[in-house]
């Protein structure tokens, strides 16, 4: 985990409506909706990575009739981003729980999945490009059966995003959205899972964030 940026204060940007952090986030949200209409199962379990104050998901759940479908848990080291996402989710009155773990160690996923949506929003910019490719190919153990991965990546020099897609597809995924906005870095993929998925299997370190 990074010493030198505080995960909490990193949330800033999103008190405006207009930064390039608050348009990937309402992009993020736009597929968590849209798959939560795809969906018709009474009840979808969610899993989220590094998950901060966990806005990708509630900020969806805030305003769905539907929000006691999910079960969710949101994996965040920052023990003040974890306070003030269990907050909200218990004035939504929504199942999710906010975890106080490091998502880059397979066995934080234990009782969490299989998962019917991955969130890896905002982490494949914190690792090195050896860790994404690990990660990426491990992600099928962390899903259910046809389930969608949402992840973002920054797409500064060099760009990783078209070996990330790449990996995707290795590692038995279908690339169903990629947004890639002219005027920012960012960019939002979502991926199907085809593959028949693994066990979770045995715990191991996936990557280090920061």
């Amino acid at each position: 985990m990074s010493a030198t940026k505080d995960w909490y204060d990193w949330h800033q940007p999103y008190t405006d409506p207009d930064s390039p952090l608050s348009r990937r986030l309402r992009l993020v949200q736009d597929h968590v909706d849209s798959w939560l209409d795809e969906r018709p199962e009474p009840v979808l379990t969610v899993v989220s990575a590094c998950a901060g104050q966990g806005r990708d998901l509630l900020g969806v759940l805030a305003r769905r009739p539907d929000a006691s479908r999910v079960r969710a848990t949101l994996i965040e080291y920052d023990s003040r981003n974890t306070a003030v996402a269990q907050a909200e989710a218990d004035r939504l009155g929504v199942a999710v729980t906010a975890t106080c773990a490091d998502a880059g160690l397979l066995e934080s996923y234990a009782d969490a999945v299989p998962a019917d949506l991955v969130l890896f929003a905002g982490v494949f910019g914190n690792m090195g490009d050896a860790e994404v490719r690990r990660t990426v190919a491990a992600l099928p153990r962390l899903c259910a059966s046809g389930a969608t991965v949402i992840w973002t990546r920054t797409r500064r020099a060099p760009d990783l995003t078209p070996s990330i897609r790449t990996w995707f597809a290795e590692a038995g995924f279908a690339e169903t959205a990629f947004h890639a906005p002219d005027d920012v870095l960012f960019s939002v993929g979502v991926h199907l899972l085809t593959a028949v998925p693994p066990p979770l299997g045995p715990g191991g370190r996936l990557f280090r964030f920061g």
